[in-house]
């Protein structure tokens, strides 16, 4: 999954010819799976419509600080606290000066003025080869790298005028790669593969007959899609649900306990975190029918057997380094549960959860969970799935990176 998916990105465009290139820009980061809002100087209106960028991203785009048709004098506040980064593709001369001597007198610049210290502001610089050279170019050049800011150097080729030079902007999959090779450095699980499995699993009587549960696949789809966004390498076993997979996300579909008991088998010992949320059938049947069975010759009982224990397999044969999460469904005493399975498992995490508690319930988009390792248990409140699943792997790195501290300090 891309690490610009979920990621709100402000583009500026400012007046230069190159600005035809950020119309390229705002689809390809829209592909990566941001949104895009884009905000521009006059001049740069006059190379590229501001109409154009409405089209291609569905928002209105911000070209005057003070707008005559609606009241939105704090939207240079309000559009730079909602971008979690900024890119100005065409930086032209004169706006980069502007920036590194602190004039906002455009919306664009007010938006720039206004961007929380934490957010990276990238410019991707484009004007003449005589400009460029410009001894008060350079010299604001290296004023921004030493704020903070990402310049995107400018390349030697046909200018506008159709002298060779240096000064043509990068080209937008370019711009795209240094956001995104960025964006990964920065990502705690970049390089790391993670298994999650998710959903239920349907363990047939007979051709038309199965027992199941009630998982809906939620909590463990989210578990996959953040560890995506944060950079891992994600492959989803799924039993049968109604979701889409998440972007980037490798699926593997599975009906039966066995099938996912094989799949884990097979990958688990390649990868470094296992997150079983999964409800797998604890019994499946022992002698499944060939043809469905008629009301006439059913029988009075169904024969069961144990069905693969895919977590404690895994527990089992779990290497130094790797971390095993399991995730557990209560009715009563969830805490000693969750302690007596983390323990006879050999799970470095359990996640605890009671589908009586209000917002807890099979299919919902929320959670109620408690959270136990072997030197804590930290019960959470109320939370959507999605920031349940933050909260459970912002957990899991730590004992990932702790874990292989010592196996380090081992070997």
């Amino acid at each position: 999954m891309s690490v610009l998916a979920g990621r709100r990105v402000l583009v500026g465009v400012t007046g230069g010819i190159a600005a035809y290139k950020a119309v390229y820009l705002c689809r390809l980061l829209q592909e990566e799976g941001a949104e895009v809002r884009v905000a521009m100087t006059p001049a740069g209106t006059k190379f590229v419509t501001p109409l154009t960028f409405e089209a291609i991203t569905q928002h209105t785009v911000a070209t005057e600080i003070f707008p005559e048709k609606e009241f939105v004098a704090t939207r240079h506040i309000s559009w730079a606290q909602w971008a979690d980064l900024c890119v100005v593709a065409p930086a032209t001369f004169d706006f980069v000066g502007k920036v590194t001597h602190g004039i906002a007198d455009d919306i664009l610049a007010n938006l720039i003025a206004a961007l929380p210290a934490d957010r990276t502001l990238y410019m991707a610089v484009a004007m003449n080869s005589e400009m460029y050279a410009k001894e008060a170019f350079q010299e604001n050049v290296e004023t921004l790298k030493k704020r903070g800011v990402r310049i995107i150097d400018a390349e030697t080729g046909y200018l506008a005028e159709m002298m060779q030079g240096k000064g043509r902007m990068a080209e937008p999959e370019q711009i795209l790669e240094c956001i995104i090779n960025d964006l990964r450095a920065q990502m705690p699980w970049t390089g790391k593969r993670i298994l999650v499995t998710a959903g239920p699993t349907r363990e047939r009587i007979d051709p038309v007959r199965y027992l199941s549960n009630a998982s809906s696949g939620k909590m463990g789809y989210a578990i996959a899609r953040v560890a995506s966004q944060l950079g891992a390498d994600v492959t989803l076993v799924s039993g049968p649900v109604t979701l889409e997979t998440p972007r980037g996300v490798q699926r593997v579909d599975v009906t039966t306990a066995r099938e996912m008991a094989r799949v884990v088998e097979i990958a688990w010992p390649d990868a470094d975190v296992l997150f079983m949320v999964a409800a797998v059938a604890d019994f499946v049947p022992r002698d499944p029918a060939d043809q469905k069975i008629k009301k006439s010759e059913a029988t009075a009982s169904l024969a069961l057997e144990p069905a693969p224990d895919i977590l404690a397999h895994c527990g089992k044969v779990k290497q130094p380094g790797q971390l095993l999460v399991g995730f557990a469904v209560e009715t009563s005493n969830e805490l000693a549960e969750a302690r007596r399975k983390r323990t006879s498992k050999n799970l470095d995490l359990i996640v605890v959860n009671n589908p009586s508690t209000p917002g807890a319930a099979f299919e919902v988009d929320t959670n109620v969970v408690t959270m136990v390792t072997a030197e804590s248990e930290e019960a959470f409140p109320l939370l959507s799935k999605e920031e349940v699943a933050k909260e459970i792997l912002a957990l899991a790195y730590r004992l990932y990176r702790e874990l292989n501290v010592a196996a380090d300090s081992n070997s």
